[in-house]
């Protein structure tokens, strides 16, 4: 077997830098937390998690719930659907910064009037402790009734410590073959 040669820019066994200190006091808690925070920047273009094939200029995804960082437990506003009721979608949940030993449930409620939420949520996404992109279908044709929507999410932690569970994120839909429509080549 050959070996392997790397360049010389490559660094085995690195320390981390002391900008980021391991969290070990209270003190450091807060500091890594602000961190957290001060990291989210501005992400209200949507582009940071824009899905691959959405170009720019294209057809742009409705936000149910737009980027932000979140504590707790929460509901999002009322969506109007408009002209996407009775249609197939793509819920997307996009996850940018999460605090560590803490998970994160969201789901997708349908109304006919703002009033009634019904029993149950037209779609839930597991339950994620991690970043990333993560789509499901919602098929509203189903649901004919539905010309509402609204986020709930829910937090978790566990593990000893007494961190807030804190997850920066956000929730759009897209009619189906959004992404493919745009990009087809005939």
């Amino acid at each position: 077997m050959d070996a392997v040669v790397l360049p010389k820019e490559v660094v085995l066994n690195q320390e981390a830098p002391e900008s980021h200190p391991a969290v070990a006091t209270p003190n450091d808690e807060v500091r890594s937390l602000a961190r957290f925070a001060a990291s989210s920047g501005d992400r209200s273009t949507g582009d940071v998690l824009r899905p691959a094939g959405v170009e720019k200029g294209s057809s742009r995804p409705r936000y149910l719930l737009s980027v932000g960082v979140r504590k707790g437990d929460g509901v999002g506003p009322v969506v109007a659907l408009g002209e996407q009721c009775s249609k197939l979608l793509v819920v997307t949940l996009g996850i940018s910064d999460v605090v560590e030993r803490t998970g994160l449930t969201v789901s997708v409620w349908g109304s006919p009037d703002q009033n009634q939420w019904g029993p149950k949520p037209l779609l839930t996404f597991r339950q994620r402790q991690y970043c990333g992109v993560y789509s499901v279908l919602l098929n509203l044709a189903m649901h004919t009734d539905v010309r509402y929507l609204r986020v709930q999410w829910n937090t978790n932690l566990w593990g000893k410590g007494e961190r807030i569970p804190m997850f920066g994120f956000e929730v759009f839909l897209e009619e189906s073959g959004a992404r493919v429509s745009g990009s087809a080549v005939a």
